[in-house]
């Protein structure tokens, strides 16, 4: 309904009608951001890895590679040109260590070779670089040299060029944000000896002598990663003669206690046999492979390591968010099936009863702005109630002749009143003021009602501390998908809470659509408030506030229209969104207050707060991070999660149905759902959410009708008359 103060000042009208856009523009741009901040951490955590030396692919033809690099030294430059290798002086040492750094490890090898006076070539990989920045830094300070071993520990030979350019430029930049230096040296992963190159790997020397690179191959291999014990190791490690070696060990990949200890004898060993120790670039005559990083690269380097530790972050967070948003959805389900199974119990125990004995007569509401299409139906369903009712039917203004249509049906028991269009709330406290009954049923003009809906709602004011109680309202046009999960919504939804409401007596809505209340409490409440939106939640909480009961009764059936088109919903669902905010603001006094109020504020609005705003606010990045996690993390570990998230909505559906009596067969399109129906409603509470926390004020919304007001098959005919058409905006 429009309110009348849009037409009494303009001005207001343009600020109240206006709704913040850029917060579109602020979701998208930090969906992308943490979208490429996953793909990116993805990349580099999940595509490949440090695996052993020994996972290589059979060694194919090497007709390419230059004989004398092949028969050559272990440091080979120039292979894009005339290549040429050299070799390390005699008893000399270069001890190497590939794959870290790793924060156990690394460290208590850079103890040994402090001990030992010895400094030595470390060959890292990018993402240990970005994870422990710190190790690289203390390895540049202690006079050790560093090389890069790609950023994701790959194949080099089985990736296409752009790829070995991504590997290698970014493992640069991560040695130089994490230690404000860059290095010519390159250790391919996966390498050993000058004569086991192949002609693939020698299209990577290529490539990276293209990029400045001088490619370090080894000379004697301690195969460290085999952990064959400390003894073997030594073996391994100790040069037959006197020839100078490059020698490969490692100090990340696995648990490296063996290497640690071997080379704790290792060293002092050589040394007393006339060797020494130097890093690849002394051992042979290399000058500065390691030099100071440009500014320039310096901030990006150190960009590039925020925002992969940031993308770290990212997962680590929303893995905790979804593992306890599926810990509190289970938990609230449970509860939930829990509270609707005594919920039965007690309301058949009170049929048996103390109910069923109200029987004093009832004044109807019903507020109706443009309401030719359905008001007809909605009129003839109350009078043909079982219980004793007076009909109101306040016209707020409308434009489509509704109330002369119900005047010309000269229907007896039902009275017109006309008002200017001052907006819902004005027109249910103009029919409050002229009802005669104590016992009042408030209705909108869209809805119908079954026979013995009037007197199945006001039997439970026969105990005295009951204020209001909610009905049960039931979708009426179920046709199409729309339709169908609307209809699900309702039952599974709404109507699942509202038996736990009922049980934790913090009952937050009843509905306009069907709705009792004692008129004295409304009264004593100044009636109807316009200050929200959602007028039926500020209503009924303020009777909660006020030490009143609300219960919900869910034989009280009702039908009525729901929206029949996505951009109708979301008008709909946005205005009821934003109204309950609205609310939940207004009364949030109630956290801190006692007795009746004080069980609306720490249980009713708690639980709005967690499960209507605060988890949707969270699901796109629980989803992105579900997406993220079929990619590249267990992608039959995701789909079983979610394949388990959807067997507990069928089975709560199910039970749901099997409550309200209806049939299940909707249920199949519960699937689909998922992916339409649930982004729609976050995507809601998102706009709702900004628009409120940007001070802006939403107008009244009205649906469009669309003279589908018929009783659904299994329900009690009624006298039908040939539905209107109409187009009125909602």
């Amino acid at each position: 309904m429009t309110d009348r103060r849009h037409r009494d000042a303009p001005a207001r009208c343009r600020t109240r009608r206006t709704t913040p856009r850029t917060h579109w523009l602020v979701l998208s741009v930090l969906s992308v951001t943490l979208s490429t901040a996953l793909l990116l951490q993805g990349y580099t955590h999940h595509m490949f890895g440090i695996t052993s030396d020994a996972v290589t692919g059979a060694r194919g033809r090497s007709e390419a590679v230059p004989a004398q690099v092949a028969h050559g030294g272990p440091v080979i430059a120039d292979a894009a040109g005339a290549a040429h290798t050299a070799r390390v002086e005699d008893r000399t040492i270069a001890l190497t260590f590939d794959d870290g750094p790793d924060p156990v490890w690394t460290p208590r090898i850079l103890d040994v070779l402090r001990r030992n006076h010895v400094h030595a070539t470390f060959f890292v990989v990018g993402t240990q670089v970005v994870a422990h920045p710190e190790l690289v830094r203390r390895i540049v300070s202690e006079g050790h040299q560093i090389g890069i071993h790609t950023f994701t520990h790959p194949d080099l030979a089985r990736l296409a060029p752009w790829q070995r350019s991504l590997e290698l430029r970014e493992t640069q930049l991560a040695v130089a944000g994490a230690a404000g230096v860059t290095t010519a040296l390159l250790r391919p992963p996966y390498s050993s000896k000058p004569d086991a190159l192949d002609d693939a790997d020698w299209s990577v020397l290529k490539q990276a002598d293209a990029a400045g690179y001088v490619t370090v191959l080894s000379t004697q291999d301690a195969e460290d990663w085999q952990r064959p014990g400390v003894d073997r190791i030594l073996a391994n490690a100790t040069p037959h003669g006197h020839a100078g070696q490059i020698v490969l060990m490692h100090d990340a990949g696995g648990d490296r206690s063996q290497t640690v200890a071997a080379l704790s004898t290792l060293i002092p060993r050589l040394k007393a046999h006339g060797f020494q120790f130097a890093t690849v670039g002394a051992a042979v005559g290399m000058a500065g492979p390691v030099q100071p990083a440009g500014l320039g690269e310096h901030l990006q380097g150190m960009a590039l390591v925020t925002v992969l530790q940031a993308g770290d972050w990212a997962v680590w967070l929303l893995g905790l968010l979804m593992y306890a948003a599926g810990a509190v959805s289970v938990l609230r389900a449970a509860v939930v099936l829990v509270a609707a199974r005594r919920h039965r119990r007690q309301r058949t125990g009170r049929r048996g009863g103390s109910w069923e004995r109200v029987n004093e007569p009832v004044s109807v509401i019903v507020p109706a702005y443009n309401e030719s299409a359905g008001i007809e139906a909605a009129v003839r369903s109350l009078l043909a109630s079982d219980h004793p009712v007076e009909i109101i039917v306040v016209d707020d203004g409308s434009t489509d002749g509704t109330a002369d249509l119900v005047e010309s049906l000269r229907l007896p028991g039902v009275r017109v009143i006309r008002q200017r269009n001052a907006g819902k709330p004005a027109a249910l406290n103009t029919g409050l003021a002229a009802a005669t009954c104590e016992l009042v049923v408030m209705v909108d003009g869209d809805t119908v009602f079954e026979p013995g809906t009037v007197r199945t709602i006001v039997q439970p004011f026969a105990d005295p501390r009951v204020g209001a109680v909610s009905g049960n309202a039931k979708v009426v046009n179920r046709g199409g998908l729309l339709g169908r999960w609307q209809h699900i919504e309702y039952v599974v939804g709404f109507n699942l809470d509202r038996r736990l409401f009922d049980l934790a007596e913090c009952m937050p809505t009843v509905p306009g659509a069907v709705g009792a209340f004692r008129r004295r409490a409304l009264l004593a409440l100044g009636g109807v408030s316009d200050a929200t939106l959602a007028e039926d939640t500020d209503l009924t909480m303020a009777l909660c506030r006020s030490g009143w009961r609300v219960v919900y009764e869910e034989g009280a059936v009702a039908w009525t229209e729901a929206p029949a088109s996505l951009n109708a919903l979301w008008r709909q669902r946005y205005r009821w969104c934003y109204g309950t905010l609205q609310a939940m603001w207004k009364h949030r006094g109630a956290l801190v207050q006692r007795g009746a109020a004080g069980k609306l504020g720490r249980r009713g609005l708690v639980y709005l707060l967690l499960f209507q705003v605060l988890l949707p606010l969270l699901a796109p990045a629980v989803d992105i991070f579900a997406v993220y996690g079929l990619l590249f993390l267990d992608p039959v570990r995701i789909i079983g999660l979610w394949l388990a998230f959807l067997l507990l909505q069928l089975l709560m559906g199910l039970y749901a149905f099997r409550l309200d009596g209806e049939r299940a067969g909707p249920l199949w399109s519960l699937p689909l759902q998922q992916f339409v129906y649930r982004q729609l409603m976050y995507l809601v509470v998102i706009q709702s959410v900004f628009t409120a926390l940007s001070g802006s004020r939403l107008r009244w919304q009205r649906m469009e009708r669309y003279g589908s007001l018929r009783a659904p098959k299994g329900a009690s005919p009624l006298q039908q008359p040939t539905p209107y058409e109409t187009t009125q905006p909602y």
